[in-house]
């Protein structure tokens, strides 16, 4: 079991930046990507933003590209959510997650989620 806790979530006006914080403990060793989604209401979870575990690689959204950085300290085996110029549409449920399979981009390949962490833009 892979436990993870996500922190750092708030209010921010249009434009703000937020950094938010995802703690991994347990078996940690299975898991070689690390993945950041968002959900909004009414609307379905989605990818933002992964990196590996091993050589760092990330990759992003388009709707985030140019304004979040995701990035690890392996040591502390925490990942985090750097999020700048921050805009309305970007409200939402904020979740890390672990995937054992590299590179992954799809919620499917996710097999442990933190309880997430609410972030609100507002206008």
């Amino acid at each position: 079991q892979v436990q993870l806790v996500e922190s750092g979530g708030g209010l921010v006006q249009a434009g703000g930046s937020l950094r938010l914080s995802c703690a991994a403990s347990g078996r940690t060793f299975n898991s070689v990507t690390m993945g950041w989604f968002r959900q909004a209401p009414g609307k379905e979870r989605e990818f933002v933003a992964r990196i590996t575990l091993t050589g760092g690689t990330t990759y992003y959204a388009d709707s985030v590209k140019g304004r979040f950085t995701i990035s690890r300290v392996n040591a502390k085996n925490t990942v985090y959510l750097q999020m700048n110029s921050l805009k309305p549409e970007d409200t939402a449920v904020y979740y890390c997650a672990a995937s054992q399979y590299l590179g992954a981009i799809d919620r499917m390949h996710y097999n442990y989620w933190g309880q997430g962490t609410q972030v609100t833009v507002s206008s």
